[in-house]
C-alpha cells in the first residue's frame, strides 16, 4: 500500500505504451523439474542475428537462485533473499562470469511511506547507486542518483513525481542528468474490459525536441488483448495478444512509418509457453 520503488513511478503508462511491442521473432518455453527447478529457454531472431538464452531458477523458502547463460558465453548468477531479518527488506547479490568486476549487491526496502533501493559494485572503486521514494500510494516523490567513487562524480541524477487515484496515474520524470523531462499519464476507462488510454510527452532541453506518444488497450474477450500506439513522428504500432492456454501467450505485433508507407513495415512474433 506504500509508494513502491523508484522504478515503479510511471510504470503503468510505460507498460501500456511500450510493453510487448516487438519487431523481432521471440520464442520462450518454461518447464519444471521434479525438484521444483524452473528452466526457461529463450530464442530471439533480430534482423540476421539469432540470440539464445537459458535460465534456471530455484526457490527455497525466502531464497531464490537464478542462473542465466546466453549465446555470448556470459553467465549471470543472482541470489535474492526476501524479508532478510526485517519485513520488507530484500537483498540481491549478482555477478556475471567471466567479468570479475561485475559483482553487485543490492538492498531493497519497502515501507508504508517509503521505498528505498541502494546498490554497490563489488570492486575497489565501485559505483554506488541510491534511489528513494517517499509518500503514499496516492502521492509520491523520489530521486535516483549514482556516484562513481573513482572520479568522485555523479554519473546519474534523476527525480520523479507520481499522483495516483482510483483510475488515473500521472507522473513527471526528470532524467538523463536533467536533460530530459517526461510527463505521462494512464487512465483506466473500463475495468471490465481493461480498456485504458495513456500518453507520454518527452522534451529534450539540449536538442529542443519533443516526442508525444499516445496509446490504448482493450480486451476483445477475457483471453485476447489488443493494443495500439502512435507518436508525433508518424510511427504507428499495433499488437494482438492471445492467451491460448493458462500462462501461455502468443503475440503478433506490427509497426509502420506512416510518413514513408513505401518502406517495408516491421512485423514481430512472440510465443511464450508455460506448463
Amino acid at each position: 500500500m506504500g509508494p513502491g520503488l523508484y522504478s515503479d513511478i510511471g510504470r503503468k503508462a510505460r507498460d501500456l505504451l511500450y510493453k510487448d511491442f516487438h519487431t523481432d521473432q521471440k520464442f520462450t518455453v518454461t518447464t519444471y523439474t521434479s525438484t521444483g527447478v524452473a528452466i526457461t529457454a529463450t530464442g530471439t531472431k533480430k534482423n540476421d542475428f539469432l540470440l539464445g538464452e537459458i535460465q534456471s531458477q530455484l526457490k527455497n523458502k525466502n531464497v531464490t537462485v537464478d542462473v542465466k547463460a546466453n549465446s555470448e558465453s556470459n553467465v549471470l548468477t543472482t541470489f535474492t533473499i526476501d524479508d532478510l531479518g526485517t519485513p520488507g527488506l530484500k537483498t540481491i547479490v549478482g555477478f556475471v562470469l567471466p567479468d570479475q568486476r561485475s559483482g553487485k549487491v543490492e538492498l531493497q526496502y519497502l515501507h508504508d511511506y517509503a521505498g528505498v533501493t541502494t546498490s554497490l559494485g563489488l570492486t575497489a572503486n565501485p559505483i554506488i547507486n541510491f534511489s528513494g521514494v517517499v509518500g503514499t500510494n496516492t502521492l509520491a516523490v523520489g530521486a535516483d542518483v549514482s556516484l562513481d567513487t573513482a572520479s568522485g562524480n555523479f554519473t546519474k541524477y534523476n527525480a520523479a513525481l507520481s499522483i495516483t487515484n482510483a483510475d488515473l496515474v500521472a507522473s513527471l520524470n526528470l532524467y538523463n542528468q536533467g536533460d530530459l523531462l517526461s510527463a505521462s499519464y494512464y487512465h483506466l476507462v473500463n475495468p471490465l474490459t481493461n480498456t485504458a488510454v495513456g500518453a507520454e510527452l518527452t522534451h529534450s532541453f539540449s536538442s529542443n525536441d519533443n516526442t508525444l506518444t499516445f496509446g490504448t488497450q482493450h480486451l476483445l474477450d477475457p483471453l485476447t488483448t489488443v493494443k495500439a500506439r502512435v507518436n508525433n513522428y508518424g510511427r504507428a504500432s499495433a499488437l494482438i495478444q492471445h492467451q491460448w492456454r493458462p500462462k501461455s501467450l502468443v503475440t503478433l505485433s506490427a509497426e509502420v512509418d506512416t510518413r514513408a508507407i513505401e518502406k517495408s513495415s516491421k512485423v514481430g512474433l512472440s510465443l511464450l509457453l508455460k506448463p
